[in-house]
């Protein structure tokens, strides 16, 4: 095996995209996938899965290496995303698990939950170097080098009509798709410029605050406050927190919020009483995905109601931080409920690519 001779060499940043608040006429458009872009390289037998940051990804998902050498044109450079497929939609935290240092735990993830890619860009093919035509060329090349792929790669859904574009905005976020992607038919490959349209969901949920994490910094200062929404019977679950507040702002919130400190047993999540004697402050952060049961907090008396704004949901939390909007003295914190969410349909992976999920 000799090093890779490609037209388009690695590593490569990815074209980006910059928010707009509605969808461009005249467009290429496509459903935003979420999970880790990767612009994927095959020489023969050498592949390589570059990353935004362009540090190679190709150690964390054996299965693609091994799918890109079955199902792909012999030489060529591919843009898309790598995601996981399940039953109920993108699983964003089943491919965090994949950055893990250990090689057996990653084949072991790959053979469990087999990752996809998402193919939406074409920057090089055989000899011919791709970068400098039109999307729509690209486009077109694209799918036609990719007609027979088997398991694992896949085609994006793509259309030129607003109509669908709009259609495909509503619909799929039950999918765990958060948005449409929005590309101008001449663009030609442009890495690192924010040169393509993205258009993402944003919403307002009223939640409860029921906790706050001291800054690191280790001054009487809040680094996060804990949302809470309340379920149908009753108990206050875990959504996410807040934590984008200028320094001045933290020291205040820490007062402010001091007379609503109440101790863990008369707190909705009392779950050291399950977890008796992991209290230490450090033990557990970093837990995001332990359902959100860190320990590592202040509890407070649940009666403060704040706006905040979120692109979309993941199970019962939000998927990405969110935003601090607004106060809302005038909220009763029982009316904090799921139910002033929107729910999107719930739409199967596998109705937007044939064999994803």
């Amino acid at each position: 095996m000799g090093p890779m001779d490609l037209p388009v060499m690695p590593p490569v940043s990815p074209m980006l995209a910059k928010s707009v608040t509605s969808i461009p006429a005249d467009a290429s458009y496509e459903p935003k996938w979420d999970g880790f872009r990767s612009i994927c390289f095959r020489d023969g037998d050498e592949v390589e899965l570059g990353s935004r940051n362009e540090r190679p990804m190709t150690r964390y998902f054996p299965e693609l290496v091994e799918a890109a050498k079955a199902e792909l044109p012999d030489r060529c450079v591919i843009d898309g995303e790598i995601i996981i497929a399940t039953d109920h939609g993108l699983d964003f935290e089943a491919l965090q698990l994949r950055l893990h240092p250990a090689a057996s735990r990653v084949r072991m993830l790959a053979e469990q939950i087999p990752a996809s890619f998402i193919a939406f860009d074409l920057l090089a093919l055989g000899e011919s170097d791709y970068t400098g035509r039109p999307f729509t060329q690209r486009r077109a090349a694209l799918v036609d080098a990719l007609t027979d792929t088997g398991q694992s790669f896949h085609v994006t859904p793509a259309s030129t009509d607003l109509a669908t574009a709009r259609r495909w905005f509503d619909e799929f976020e039950g999918a765990g798709l958060d948005g449409i992607i929005a590309k101008p038919l001449d663009l030609t490959y442009q890495p690192d410029k924010r040169v393509m349209f993205k258009i993402k969901h944003e919403r307002t949920a009223d939640c409860v605050v029921a906790g706050y994490r001291v800054h690191k910094s280790g001054e009487d200062a809040i680094g996060s406050l804990l949302l809470g929404l309340y379920k149908h019977d009753g108990t206050l679950a875990s959504v996410g927190v807040i934590g984008a507040f200028p320094m001045a702002r933290r020291r205040e919130l820490f007062t402010e919020l001091q007379p609503l400190v109440t101790t863990f047993d008369e707190h909705p999540w009392n779950w050291a009483a399950h977890m008796v004697g992991d209290r230490t402050p450090r033990r557990n952060e970093g837990s995001r995905w332990n359902a959100g049961k860190d320990l590592s907090f202040v509890p407070l008396r649940p009666e403060l109601v704040v706006e905040v704004r979120y692109d979309h949901m993941e199970g019962e939390r939000f998927r990405h931080t969110a935003q601090f909007n607004r106060w809302r003295p005038d909220r009763d914190p029982r009316s904090c409920t799921y139910e002033q969410l929107e729910h999107p349909v719930t739409f199967k992976l596998g109705d937007i690519v044939p064999g994803l999920g």
